[in-house]
């Protein structure tokens, strides 16, 4: 059953939200008076020793006179969009404890700010309503039914959001599930179930197809498994109606698949085993962005690279001293078999680099995966790494993720860094074994497969999974990486 929304451009009064029994009241630093339920509140604040002034740190609860919640939080005017996500994710949690059938958003202040609040309210209403995977015998999913909009009547219905909690949630649910529920061969199914619903070209480069073609380093990884179901998946979403082919921007998504990361030979301790399953983060990144643009139209020719695959241990996997070709020709010396994300990622960014079968070429190539911990001891799990063969791209990175509440750090493609990955018998090491700047070693190995002089960035994903929730998202996998996406798609196409 679809969502009903329904706005009303007059500001909520205690009349108005009398039958509502979860409301959030979202409030500027200028709106302490002619508050509905004022009076509560003001005693629940003296109550607890606190002022209005503090609600734009700590949002707070009331208890309503028919008996229902109220929510309340101050969104300051300087505050960034991850903080007011933030905020909002905490003030309307309490709410959505309660299984709320309906919630009542109430936006106060200046015009100037309503729509933002407003839409970053909804946004965060609506991903946290999202219902996830869960194999809990009792749990029982209660979805909301309506949201009801107060003192903001937009002239949209908020489908653009919807379209991003759409690609957030698929993200968010793809990397959840348990690694016997997705494995590569089932995540093939499952993309190709999604090509088919939302009318994307859909085309596999199985394990045979990639040994003959010469896909060394992605083959290398793939070869560990049994079955050897392993592949690159590509997905073509063409803009509808596009009259004026010629100006359209082509960008390629690439994201690391990985069901099951073991570590291969160089096995992990069970320690850094634990969520293994996690590892195709990228991928479902990639997806959650291709899923979000298809809703909303956007006028721009996405190619989606999936490098979907398993590192796993077994008489075929790839060992250290390994010496493999990659589809470009480069010869790659294996130095730890964990570093296998690079390896897929290195054939997957020359396909996605060459030309299409009209001869077009990529504007841009956006590539994501769980790369390294390396970018995690960086920058923490509380945001993501980024870095970019040409520094204006990662600029707009960093804008990018300030508009869409997800905090992104920029790091250096620095040429002298190549030595470090000098091999004596190969073209290329794969990685050292230090460890050191190993987030920028990897970026640098990538960059040497991708072909035609293509613009590229890569995101290092370091904050797929925070515990207790991160900006606007309350679960611990918290889909970061699809709103960035598509304000970066956004920003490219302008």
């Amino acid at each position: 059953m679809a969502l009903k929304l329904t706005q009303y451009a007059e500001i909520g009064s205690d009349k108005s939200l009398s039958s509502e029994r979860h409301v959030l009241l979202v409030l500027n630093e200028k709106t302490e008076k002619s508050l509905p339920f004022a009076k509560i509140l003001d005693n629940k604040l003296k109550r607890s020793k606190s002022e209005f002034k503090d609600l734009r740190k700590s949002p707070m609860t009331i208890e309503l006179p028919n008996g229902g919640l109220a929510s309340f939080v101050v969104l300051g005017e300087k505050l960034t969009m991850f903080q007011k996500h933030t905020l909002l994710r905490k003030a309307v949690k309490p709410l959505l404890d309660e299984q709320a059938d309906n919630i009542a958003i109430c936006i106060f202040g200046d015009e100037a700010t309503k729509e933002v609040n407003a839409c970053a309210a909804y946004y965060v209403t609506m991903v946290n309503a999202a219902e996830l995977p869960s194999r809990k015998k009792d749990k029982k999913y209660k979805p909301l039914k309506e949201i009801s909009i107060y003192g903001f009547k937009a002239a949209h219905d908020y489908n653009y959001v919807n379209a991003r909690v759409a690609g957030n949630t698929l993200c968010r649910s793809l990397t959840m599930l348990p690694p016997n529920e997705l494995t590569p061969t089932i995540y093939r199914e499952k993309v190709k179930e999604l090509a088919k619903e939302h009318g994307w070209q859909h085309e596999e480069f199985d394990m045979p197809k990639l040994k003959r073609m010469g896909a060394g380093a992605f083959y290398a990884v793939g070869q560990g498994s049994e079955p050897m179901d392993a592949a690159i998946v590509h997905l073509t979403y063409t803009p509808p109606n596009n009259k004026q082919k010629s100006s359209k921007k082509n960008i390629a998504l690439v994201g690391k698949g990985i069901c099951f990361d073991t570590g291969g030979h160089n096995l992990k301790p069970a320690k850094y085993m634990q969520g293994m399953h996690e590892d195709m983060n990228g991928s479902a990144v990639a997806l959650g962005i291709l899923l979000a643009a298809t809703q909303m139209k956007l006028e721009v020719k996405l190619d989606c690279w999936l490098a979907i695959a398993q590192n796993h241990i077994g008489p075929l996997a790839y060992k250290q001293n390994d010496v493999v070709a990659a589809l470009n020709g480069m010869t790659i010396e294996i130095v730890h078999t964990d570093a296998e994300g690079r390896m897929v990622l290195a054939d997957t960014l020359t396909l996605a680099s060459r030309p299409d079968v009209n001869g077009e070429l990529p504007d841009v190539i956006l590539d994501y995966a769980t790369l390294t911990g390396s970018m995690a001891v960086a920058v923490t799990d509380r945001m993501s790494g980024v870095i970019a063969n040409k520094p204006e791209l990662a600029c707009k990175a960093i804008g990018a993720g300030a508009v869409a509440g997800e905090r992104i750090v920029a790091f250096p493609y620095e040429e002298d860094m190549d030595s470090d990955l000098d091999s004596d018998i190969a073209d290329i090491k794969q990685c050292t074994l230090e460890g050191g700047g190993d987030h920028m070693h990897a970026a640098r190995f990538m960059g040497k497969f991708i072909e035609n002089d293509i613009a590229w960035l890569h995101a290092d994903l370091s904050s797929t999974n925070s515990k207790g929730g991160l900006g606007a998202v309350q679960s611990d996998v918290n889909g970061f990486g699809v709103g960035f996406g598509l304000e970066m798609i956004k920003s490219l196409i302008v």
